[in-house]
């Protein structure tokens, strides 16, 4: 994968698209840093693509928080317990 800095962004941007038609895909980096991926679509791929950042999003926000949960020893919680934790939340909306 080629890394293009944001200065080239701004001064060569010809350049910068002739890699991304090369590469499919360019890291764009601000202080030796990246910042953004920039990928390839066209009109058949952009809705696909779109919605495949989504779903990594949403599935790295989940880990994240399975991460946290066992971290906190929330992972042991019984069905019970868990249960008890919604009927609590539902009684307290209802107030």
């Amino acid at each position: 994968m080629k890394f293009v800095t944001v200065r080239d962004l701004r001064l060569k941007p010809r350049e910068l698209w002739e890699k991304l038609k090369a590469e499919h895909e360019v890291v764009l980096t601000s202080n030796g840093r990246p910042v953004a991926i920039l990928a390839g679509v066209d009109e058949d791929t952009f809705e696909d693509t779109v919605s495949a950042l989504r779903r990594l999003r949403a599935m790295r926000a989940l880990d994240r928080i399975h991460r946290h949960s066992i971290a906190r020893g929330l992972d042991r919680v019984s069905q019970a317990r868990i249960e008890a934790e919604i009927r609590a939340a539902r009684a307290e909306r209802r107030r």
